[in-house]
């Protein structure tokens, strides 16, 4: 069981394990946690995630549930489960998740609480917690709503089907997919393009649209110019707007700060 990062210049990649099916557990929560700390010391300016092994994960360890014996240390277990998906979705850099294979429960609901999610042809998705009798609990209903609309979130939760990727491009939740040779090497190169952005400004832009997802364009509105003109603190505006008068466009060389 491990949660490893690697760092390509600007570049972090994480990199989860747990046995064949890289099931959810609070052993692996946990070396999750450690993992965003040592990003939060020192951030890239993109990350990717990512599983090893043959699939993304088979789901959850769902004896961890059976285990609680009452609602308040269910509800307890939940709540705990919950933030992992806010501390990805809080991150200020570009987050991508790339799927290769099978992404079930918390693998789809980590990947919903990402920027990009890119995918296989051959990967495919899945809210399958009906088989229990559960519905998700790390944000996936709302995140799959959001993007593909509540119409969608409530077809995909209730069946319980498994979705391929291509399904899911179409229904706006999977953003790209990438033919399976050299998928790794297509992320990163993208990663990279998004890394030699300027990283705040992406930051303010995920800020607005958390006002936006929170409530909708009036809200995003009330807080977008207060956003925005803290950037002009940042070098990355101030040598881009000089980089555009003197050179003009698509010149300016980003440093992220």
């Amino acid at each position: 069981m491990s949660v490893e990062i690697e760092r390509h210049g600007d570049i972090a990649v994480m990199t989860f394990a747990n046995g064949d099916l890289n099931l959810y557990t609070l052993e692996l929560h946990a070396q999750f946690d450690e993992a965003l700390d040592r990003l939060d010391a020192a951030p890239p300016r993109a990350l990717i995630v990512r599983a090893s092994g043959k699939l993304v994960t088979g789901g959850v360890d769902v004896a961890q549930f059976y285990a609680r014996k009452t609602k308040a240390d269910t509800l307890d277990l939940y709540d705990h489960m919950l933030t992992l998906t806010h501390r990805f979705a809080a991150l200020e850099y570009p987050t991508i998740f790339a799927a290769h294979g099978l992404t079930l429960t918390w693998g789809i609901e980590i990947a919903l609480a990402c920027d990009v999610l890119m995918a296989t042809p051959r990967a495919k998705f899945g809210l399958v917690e009906r088989v229990i009798g559960l519905t998700p609990t790390m944000g996936g209903t709302q995140r799959f709503a959001e993007r593909a609309g509540t119409a969608r979130a409530k077809e995909f939760v209730f069946s319980g089907d498994l979705y391929d990727a291509a399904t899911l491009e179409r229904w706006n939740v999977v953003n790209r997919v990438l033919e399976d040779e050299d998928f790794d090497a297509a992320v990163l190169r993208f990663a990279d393009h998004l890394a030699t952005g300027p990283t705040k400004a992406f930051g303010a832009a995920k800020e607005i649209l958390r006002h936006f997802a929170a409530g909708g364009v009036a809200q995003a509105d009330a807080h977008t110019t207060a956003i925005a003109a803290e950037l002009f603190d940042t070098e990355d505006l101030q040598s881009g707007m000089v980089s555009f008068l003197e050179n003009g466009p698509g010149k300016a060389t980003f440093n992220g700060r």
